[in-house]
């Protein structure tokens, strides 16, 4: 159980990090500011390494105004949501600006879609990355595992508390509520399936297909995925991506099926890259042969600009 609670690191805050603009205009330079939401076990940065490792920095250097979420490391999707919400209000007041571009990896990816589906007017698009937006047949085995009510499922919320406790102390969100079991919660086809009922903007209505580009709520919807889980020798967690990648009966990047991270425009689910390498950790390590991670992030911030966002 320690070595999932690890895992799930990444899988998964505005305490708010921004950086400043270094071009007049530049090729990541959008309409909106850019806000980044991390996933399970997340943080904005962690004892001086960020979450989204170098993302922020190669974003604001051609232009982006960027800012940092530190949301709870864990709990439910909807009160992640709202604290979500409440750190939008505030670079939107810091800003002068109307809107946000919320960009969401893994239980990030549904936090983002609960701010655009109660407060779609500050929202101009949503991005989902290796996003939980059906559900994980990890959590879905991790919460079948676990008896609720018993012993272990008590040890493993201690566990997990821990961790949370230990992040928010590195990454200055120790005030933070953490709730281990209603994020695992949240993440099960289950929990998923019931929070696309209530908000369901930019979900594919069938197994595996794209959602709606322009929902109804007048938000962009977007999303990519890896499909890889061993991708590179040198990067110790790739192993236990692997191992867990066989739970899947599908192309997956270790804790999210290719199908479930579909959302809106679907940009590409094939990405030799597995959870972590999503998000350009650990430390940069990835597929020598894939585009690097932070490019994609400099592109999607384009494509954002060429979309008037």
């Amino acid at each position: 159980m320690i070595l999932i609670t690890l895992v799930l690191l990444p899988f998964s805050a505005l305490a708010f990090s921004s950086y400043v603009q270094a071009e007049t205009k530049g090729y990541t330079e959008t309409q909106y500011p850019i806000v980044l939401v991390h996933g399970l076990f997340g943080f904005d940065t962690l004892a001086g390494v960020d979450y989204f490792y170098g993302i922020p920095y190669a974003l604001s250097k051609s232009g982006a105004k960027v800012y940092v979420a530190q949301v709870s490391a864990t709990n439910s999707t909807e009160l992640r949501g709202e604290q979500l919400l409440e750190q939008v209000e505030n670079v939107l007041a810091v800003t002068g600006a109307e809107k946000v571009n919320l960009i969401g990896h893994s239980h990030g990816a549904p936090t983002a879609r609960y701010v655009a589906s109660v407060s779609p007017e500050l929202v101009a698009s949503v991005t989902s990355i290796g996003g939980v937006n059906k559900g994980s047949t990890v959590a879905d085995i991790v919460r079948g595992a676990v008896p609720e009510d018993s012993v272990v499922e008590g040890l493993s919320e201690k566990l997990a508390a821990g961790l949370t406790t230990l992040i928010g102390l590195l990454s200055g969100g120790s005030d933070l509520p953490q709730d281990g079991l209603a994020s695992l919660a949240a993440l099960t086809t289950e929990g998923s399936l019931a929070f696309n009922a209530s908000y369901p903007e930019g979900v594919p209505t069938s197994a595996c297909a794209d959602g709606e580009f322009l929902a109804s709520n007048n938000v962009y919807y977007y999303s990519w995925s890896g499909s890889s889980t061993y991708t590179n020798l040198l990067d110790p967690i790739d192993p236990v991506l692997a191992i867990l990648g066989l739970a899947f009966s599908e192309p997956n990047d270790g804790l999210v099926g290719h199908c479930s991270s579909h959302l809106g425009k679907v940009i590409r689910d094939d990405y030799k890259m597995n959870h972590l390498d999503e998000i350009n950790g650990l430390l940069g390590i990835h597929h020598l042969f894939e585009t690097d991670p932070v490019t994609l992030y400099r592109q999607h911030a384009n494509r954002l600009q060429l979309q008037g966002l």
